[in-house]
């Protein structure tokens, strides 16, 4: 594999561009998922995705060692909660406004400072709890509205529970990240990216018993789309940090709010609420917060080693 060259607008071109992709893969799964099961939508999704990460990994030359691994059980462990993320996501996208689907996901990286703090025994200081603290309050005015309306009927009803499906997922992700950083101490990227997609589709694919949905020729075409969408934006994603720093990157990825708000009002009519662009603004501050303050750790620890080198 190439080594990490410093290119930072390179970096970020591919970060804004996995964003797009990815928001093309919600697009495809709303549009396509209404009424499939959520394991059927994993299976679609993991399955195609494979097929760009296979052509990418054949095109480092790293597709005859993408599948060595020490740690099979590390992998299954990160499969099932994966596999389980996704599940109740994707139920929560189908029944959710694009914007608002995007919008209480963010909540993932918050949760994970959280569980690294708990789980990992990650030192956090108090400006990041205080950032997490912000970030959630962000997260609760976007639900809110919805989980006050859980015992309403008919789209308020489902609503409510397509906004707890995205916040459980949400949750299950941020547990899927800490399975990831112990997997990347001694795992491959590569190796990591198959086996969750290869795990993914098998245990997806075991909900055939439980009754899949017939799909038509178009339903089938967007859900392959969806798949490719998924394994692209992998991969762009993955090159990303190649050429730039987590901390120059990662706030790009708050682009998806406004991408997916325009794509919501041209396919589906949705305008995002007041108290959608309220609570986004709030979490998308809180993250970019947490992100600046690890950068600027970052800059003193490398200081810090500097001055102790003899």
């Amino acid at each position: 594999m190439a080594s990490a060259v410093s290119d930072p607008l390179r970096g970020i071109l591919m970060k804004v561009c996995s964003v797009m992709v990815f928001v093309g893969m919600q697009t495809s799964i709303k549009l396509a998922g209404a009424g499939m099961p959520p394991g059927q939508i994993v299976f679609y999704r993991s399955a195609f995705a494979m097929l760009p990460i296979l052509v990418y990994l054949a095109w480092q030359r790293e597709i005859g060692t993408a599948f060595g691994t020490d740690n099979p059980f590390g992998h299954l462990k990160r499969g099932l909660i994966g596999v389980t993320s996704m599940s109740v996501g994707f139920y929560g996208l189908v029944l959710l406004p694009l914007p608002d689907a995007i919008a209480i996901g963010y909540a993932m990286p918050l949760i994970a400072v959280v569980f690294a703090a708990v789980f990992l025994r990650e030192a956090v200081r108090v400006y990041r709890w205080t950032a997490v603290f912000v970030g959630m309050i962000g997260v609760a005015i976007i639900s809110w509205p919805k989980l006050t309306l859980f015992g309403a009927e008919g789209a308020q009803s489902e609503a409510a529970i397509g906004a707890i499906a995205v916040l459980a997922s949400a949750m299950l992700g941020a547990a899927a990240m800490l399975q990831v950083r112990q997997l990347v101490q001694t795992e491959k990227t590569p190796t990591i990216v198959m086996y969750f997609s290869l795990t993914a589709s098998v245990l997806a694919a075991f909900t055939w018993f439980l009754g899949w949905q017939s799909l038509s020729w178009t339903q089938l075409g967007l859900m392959a789309l969806a798949g490719i969408f998924g394994g692209v934006g992998q991969i762009l994603l993955t090159e990303s940090y190649r050429y730039a720093d987590v901390s120059t990157i990662a706030p790009f990825e708050y682009t998806s709010i406004i991408l997916g708000s325009v794509v919501a009002y041209v396919l589906f009519g949705d305008v995002p609420t007041l108290t959608t662009l309220l609570g986004a603004a709030i979490v998308v501050a809180a993250g970019i917060f947490i992100i600046y303050r690890e950068h600027q750790l970052g800059l003193e620890r490398k200081a810090a080693r500097k001055a102790s080198t003899p």
